[in-house]
């Protein structure tokens, strides 16, 4: 996506034809807190992920993977972070996927 989450629901707002307010109480928060999240000034509440998915008739999963991937370029980004670290989150990663399993706990 070459496009912020905020810019990513501004789009999906104006294509479906919602204006500010009528999206802000689906997702049940203020039209002001909405505009700032389009604008980037403000961060999406990931409590909200399942009713923007709803309202949008989106696969929850892809939303977190947008929601999610946005939240660690944006670390890495203002940390200014090597590729070194991105090789060694993923294999933490899988080491607590392994260690998970290995203790018969599932949760990620």
């Amino acid at each position: 996506m070459n496009e912020s989450f905020g810019e990513y629901i501004k789009r999906l707002r104006t294509n479906k034809g919602f204006t500010l307010t009528q999206l802000a109480a689906k997702l049940g928060i203020d039209s002001a807190n909405l505009s700032k999240i389009e604008n980037g000034k403000r961060e999406f509440d990931e409590k909200r992920l399942n009713k923007l998915a709803k309202t949008f008739s989106l696969n929850i999963e892809e939303l977190k993977e947008e929601f999610f991937s946005e939240k660690i370029a944006k670390k890495i980004y203002e940390t200014n972070c090597s590729v070194k670290t991105l090789i060694l989150a993923e294999e933490k990663v899988k080491y607590m996927k392994a260690k998970n399993i290995k203790q018969g706990n599932l949760n990620f």
